[in-house]
């Protein structure tokens, strides 16, 4: 399990609140500086993403974590009918509806506050569930898993965007230099909130990727997993099943 790493050091608020009060913060700023930190790749990550969900042309799909709403409005150019962005921080989702709003999207994806270790859905809600840049910030990382399992369908496909760490000389070097020194500073110098982006670089070194993650959603009960680095591995995109 990966060690708990949190936003505020000093606070005595749960990482699950001071993940909120970070991102509430931040939410007016997040999506342009995310396009510069990521020099724009996060754009063709999200694609690869919904291609994946489309393949199988779910009914339903459930965006946990969606911030902003960037993947759930990407997925509405899939086949569902209905899909929900959700997420713990008041901030983003008040962005991600006004984005939504402005593309016309309202009758197809809801925004909705919430827990995602305690989801206020039914088991077997979803046809496909997404979570991009998301699951390093649960509280419990199994607890929300488990939870994912719960309200997907039987045969439902679940798909992780997630940061990892390179694993071949010279970008594993190049990655945690870039993460370790200038991420943060780029944070600092355009952020409001002057630890947010520190705390996503530090939390993205220490979550467990590849077969690890894999194993975890072994062990939660997922089956056809796989792992699928992306970009020298600087992230990866992972897929699995219900059974």
């Amino acid at each position: 399990m990966s060690e708990k790493i949190t936003p505020y050091k000093d606070s005595s608020l749960s990482k699950k609140e001071q993940v909120t009060r970070m991102f509430d913060t931040i939410s007016k700023e997040y999506d342009g500086l995310n396009r510069v930190i990521s020099f724009g790749i996060d754009v063709s990550w999200r694609k690869k993403v919904v291609n994946l969900i489309g393949q199988n042309e779910p009914n339903s799909i459930l965006d946990i974590a969606t911030g902003t709403g960037d993947l759930a409005i990407n997925l509405a150019k899939t086949s569902a009918q209905k899909i929900i962005g959700f997420d713990i921080s008041p901030g983003m989702l008040e962005v991600g509806k006004q984005k939504i709003h402005e593309r016309q999207l309202d009758s197809k994806i809801d925004m909705v506050l919430g827990d995602s270790e305690k989801m206020p859905f039914g088991d077997d809600s979803f046809d496909a569930i997404t979570v991009a840049f998301g699951i390093r910030n649960f509280e419990n990382l199994e607890s929300g898993l488990k939870e994912i399992l719960r309200v997907l369908k039987p045969n439902g496909t679940l798909v992780i965007l997630e940061t990892s760490i390179p694993t071949k000389t010279p970008f594993r070097q190049g990655y945690v230099f870039y993460t370790k020194y200038i991420l943060p500073l780029i944070g600092k110098l355009f952020s409001k909130d002057k630890v947010a982006y520190s705390y996503l670089c530090e939390s993205a070194s220490v979550f467990p990727y590849g077969q690890a993650l894999n194993n975890i959603l072994h062990k939660i009960g997922f089956i056809n997993t796989e792992a699928l680095p992306q970009t020298f591995g600087v992230a990866t995109i992972y897929k699995a099943t219900k059974k």
